[in-house]
């Protein structure tokens, strides 16, 4: 059954919407991650233009957050001090990013600048977590206790100013590389149209050794109003949000991360990052195919404006 999108200018199936909507749900419930790294590139693939897939994709990923996030606080399985810190930092880097966007869009660079992005970002954050997760699957089958940390020894993050403590999560740390990571995230997302999960909860994990438990709750907590943000800004500077294409999202989304979300409390941690990781990397080599892979029509013509 077709459906036409009057932003994206396209009819699409409605089933095929809804199970790519209801899948990606799930996955961003059961992670902690927006769910935006995925479904961006799906939109993508199935032919809705780059800028109206980033745009609209925010809309999608309020909601499926919205539901999650609610889901963890009634568990009490998330960090609000640390969720508001990073979400200070998210609105800024939002900002920043959706004027980034649209300076890419005017010249001509937003298609090419998201799919390099996109390659980069996932290829390398799966890697690292994927060889972390295997390290410490292999250390636990085998019975042997993870390398306790030295007495003396610091990260460098641990001697900057400012310092901050989180009773929720047992941590006292300096606010400025929080901050930083909360920046990039929020301009990332406003660009590519992705929640930052994919890169939020890896470095909430393995930098700042913030509890399991409480990562997949705490990130969607800071990407629920960085996207909700990114949504206004989007439909108000470039008018490519499409509301028909973020109902049918949102739909299946919300159902997909109810379902993820109980799937995701009963992960032990090691399996846990495994199985992200496994995601990552899959999502970041089926876009680098499309980089190097042949075209079938290597050239194409296109009606232009001649200056009078």
């Amino acid at each position: 059954m077709q459906i036409y999108l009057p932003i994206a200018e396209l009819p699409v199936d409605i089933l095929l919407l809804l199970g790519l909507s209801v899948a990606v749900g799930f996955i961003s419930g059961m992670f902690g991650v927006g769910g935006g790294f995925l479904m961006t590139p799906l939109l993508i693939f199935i032919g809705i233009p780059p800028a109206v897939a980033v745009a609209t994709q925010s809309a999608q990923i309020t909601a499926t957050s919205t539901t999650a996030a609610l889901f963890y606080w009634r568990r009490n399985a998330l960090d609000l001090k640390m969720g508001g810190l990073l979400l200070c930092g998210g609105l800024a880097g939002t900002l920043l990013g959706v004027l980034f966007f649209n300076a890419l869009r005017r010249v001509g660079q937003l298609e090419t600048f998201i799919t390099l992005s996109y390659v980069a970002l996932l290829g390398a954050t799966g890697a690292l977590m994927l060889a972390e997760s295997v390290r410490a699957m292999f250390m636990a089958r085998s019975g042997r206790a993870k390398p306790a940390r030295r007495g003396g020894r610091h990260f460098w993050y641990e001697g900057l100013p400012f310092k901050m403590r989180f009773p929720r999560s047992g941590l006292y740390v300096s606010i400025i590389p929080l901050l930083a990571l909360s920046l990039f995230i929020g301009f990332a997302g406003a660009v590519l149209g992705i929640g930052g999960g994919f890169i939020l909860v890896p470095a909430l994990i393995y930098i700042f050794r913030v509890p399991t438990a409480l990562v997949a709750g705490t990130s969607q907590f800071q990407i629920l109003f960085s996207m909700i943000a990114a949504t206004m800004l989007h439909a108000v500077t470039n008018q490519s949000v499409d509301l028909v294409l973020a109902s049918l999202l949102i739909i299946g989304g919300v159902i997909g991360a109810q379902f993820g979300a109980r799937a995701g409390i009963g992960l032990r941690a090691e399996t846990f990052r495994f199985l992200l990781a496994l995601l990552v990397l899959a999502v970041a080599l089926r876009i680098g195919e499309d980089l190097v892979a042949v075209p079938r029509e290597p050239f194409s013509a296109t009606p232009t404006e001649t200056a009078r």
